[in-house]
């Protein structure tokens, strides 16, 4: 964990210990919101939750390198343990508390029977060193969820083993490599088109493999300058990655024609499905000329999110790439269903393998029990529901705060920081006043192509009555921050969060990730100093 703080700092923007919070109580604490140090500070000598016998004398093997010193951690009762993680779990915001409005992130909610499912006998307890014959319908789970994915995206091929976006994408880009490899023109193909909007991930997954990354921007209405594509387009042009709907929340409208133009220069259409949750049901990618495109089951199909892992990127390929899609491949013989591993001979030419083992089981089993409960009109659905919550958002602010681009939009609503034009109040003040209200921030400052960014993804898991009260709140700090007096309170924020406003860019370039105790200071704390 990161020490984001010493205790004697940041309670209330660098007040003294003696004022810790200052809230007229003895212990800091606010009611229910407990103050809480950090783990280390509680731990005493000697104390332990666990009674442990004395280990067997052995002779060791270190060699020397044998432990001199205290390892370090924390002494705890098993309470006190208990009591701290759960206290800072509640300083945490969550999906289960109340909108979570990041844009481009498809924070949605993770329905409980997932969970169960994922938890069953045979699934929850399996291991991927079983006998293949022990693991049948592990095997059939994996491929009826392949079969969904396929079906969802007319595409006659998916790999299944990426294990995230970007590793989805890395997946696409060495099977669009290989293809090229096989027509002889990988040497001369070195150019990846990204437009301006792009995911970050898309120009740094094409720079990895070697690719040079050729930005194309974007017109007034938020889409793929047309012409400039079309004039980028030679026989050095590997592909294009492009998201769509793309990152301005916009569908890109001339989506067939770019398929078109991109494939008669011989490249390759490679698509972010990262917005996939606004689509789904609606269109097929491979409708439109995709050849491939990777699926963040986490945004689209409700498994967790966030957390460091863990993640699942599935890569539909077209027929063209499909012989290159990596090993594992499950194969069914008759009855009988086999992994085929690295080497095995298959209809194809696969690439090699991205990852142990088969793929990531658990966000695999989340994701059918998603896809199964809603059927294809439920998810259907989804994507009408997500569009029309981001729409309402949209029509709710268009006339207080200030819309990136003219039009309707489709899951996400974009707007740029012009309303808070004179009234002193940044993009970065109005997302820490949110804070305030009990709201995580939207996406700010995201994407790069406009100004001061907040994009808000309502997603289709918002009741409308918690629509109409994030909007309330949005419209109250708007015409507070239009009276051009509120920009002091506005920096000031957050006043209630357990922790006051930071230097996160400091904290972030020099992070402290050491604890040391009082009689052992670290020479500088740029932490504590941004603090004060």
């Amino acid at each position: 964990m990161v020490q984001s703080l010493d205790r004697s700092q940041g309670r209330a923007g660098g007040v003294s210990a003696g004022a810790i919070g200052d809230h007229g109580t003895f212990t800091g604490n606010r009611a229910l919101q407990i103050e809480e140090p950090l783990i280390f500070e509680m731990g005493q000598p000697g104390r332990c939750g666990v009674d442990l016998p004395e280990p067997a004398k052995v002779k060791d093997r270190l060699n020397g390198l044998r432990r001199t010193g205290e390892i370090g951690l924390p002494g705890l009762s098993e309470p006190q343990v208990v009591q701290h993680y759960t206290r800072l779990s509640q300083k945490n915001y969550a999906i289960d508390m109340g909108v979570y409005p990041l844009g481009s992130c498809t924070m949605k909610h993770n329905p409980r029977i997932n969970e169960k499912v994922a938890r069953l006998p045979g699934i929850g307890d399996l291991h991927p060193l079983q006998p293949v014959s022990t693991v049948q319908g592990a095997l059939e789970l994996i491929d009826r969820l392949a079969h969904w994915l396929k079906s969802l995206t007319g595409m006659p091929a998916v790999a299944m083993s990426p294990a995230a976006g970007a590793h989805g994408e890395m997946c696409g880009m060495m099977a669009i490599s290989a293809a090229l490899e096989a027509r002889g023109e990988r040497a001369q193909r070195k150019v990846v088109l990204a437009p301006e909007s792009a995911h970050g991930t898309n120009p740094a997954t094409a720079a990895a493999l070697g690719f040079t990354v050729k930005p194309i921007p974007a017109n007034d209405r938020g889409r793929v300058d047309l012409t400039a594509l079309k004039a980028a387009l030679g026989p050095d042009v590997a592909a294009i990655m492009l998201t769509n709907p793309n990152t301005c929340g916009l569908f890109e409208s001339d989506i067939v024609e770019i398929s078109k133009a991109v494939h008669a220069a011989g490249a390759f259409f490679y698509c972010d499905g990262a917005n996939f949750n606004a689509i789904v049901g609606r269109v097929r990618p491979g409708d439109l000329g995709i050849d491939c495109m990777h699926i963040n089951l986490h945004k689209t199909f409700s498994t967790p999110h966030g957390g460091g892992g863990p993640g699942a990127g599935p890569v539909v390929l077209s027929a063209a790439l499909a012989p290159y899609a990596p090993y594992p491949w499950i194969v069914k013989d008759g009855d009988k269903w086999r992994v085929a591993e690295d080497g095995a001979k298959v209809e194809g030419a696969p690439l090699g393998r991205l990852k142990a083992f088969h793929g990531q089981m658990g966000m695999f089993t989340r994701a059918l029990a998603y896809i199964m409960s809603h059927g294809a009109d439920g998810l259907k659905q989804v994507a009408e529901d997500a569009v029309l919550s981001a729409n309402y958002v949209m029509a709710a602010l268009k006339d207080t705060m200030s819309p990136a681009f003219e039009g309707p939009c489709m899951h996400e609503a974009l707007f740029d920081d012009s309303f808070l034009k004179d009234t002193g109040v940044s993009t970065l003040d109005f997302a820490k006043a949110m804070i305030d209200e009990g709201y995580h921030p939207m996406t700010m400052y995201f994407p790069l192509v406009v100004h001061g960014a907040m994009l808000i993804e309502p997603t289709e898991s918002v009741a409308k009555e918690d629509l109409d009260q994030f909007i309330g709140t949005l419209r109250s700090l708007t015409t507070k921050a239009k009276t051009g007096t509120a920009a002091e309170a506005f920096k000031a924020a957050p006043l209630y969060a357990p922790r006051r406003r930071l230097d996160e860019t400091l904290a972030a370039r020099k992070p402290i990730l050491r604890w040391r105790s009082s009689n052992n200071p670290p020479e500088t704390d740029p932490v504590k100093q941004a603090a004060e």
